[in-house]
């Protein structure tokens, strides 16, 4: 494959960063939005990054997009560090 067709692919899987939108403790569920796009994406507790299965609203986030079960989703969702933010 060309290295022009490799670029867009791999960002697709590169590390991107949002702020959890939404979470359903109860469901396991959430999304996220994408600060460059604003694109809204959705996970599932199982694909948080420290294994907590929870994650509370309003903070920023560092993801990627891979495919799931119904399409791309977020995954490796993780807390972005307090002094990282600010």
């Amino acid at each position: 494959m060309p290295a022009a067709a490799e670029a867009p692919l791999a960002a697709a899987f590169t590390a991107r960063r949002a702020v959890v939108e939404t979470f359903d403790e109860r469901m396991g569920a959430g999304t996220v939005r994408e600060e460059a796009t604003g694109t809204l994406w959705a996970f599932h507790c199982t694909v948080i990054a420290n294994g907590s299965r929870t994650i509370p609203t309003g903070i920023a986030v560092t993801f990627r997009v891979e495919p799931g079960p119904t399409g791309l989703e977020a995954v490796a969702v993780a807390a972005v560090e307090a002094e990282a933010q600010g």
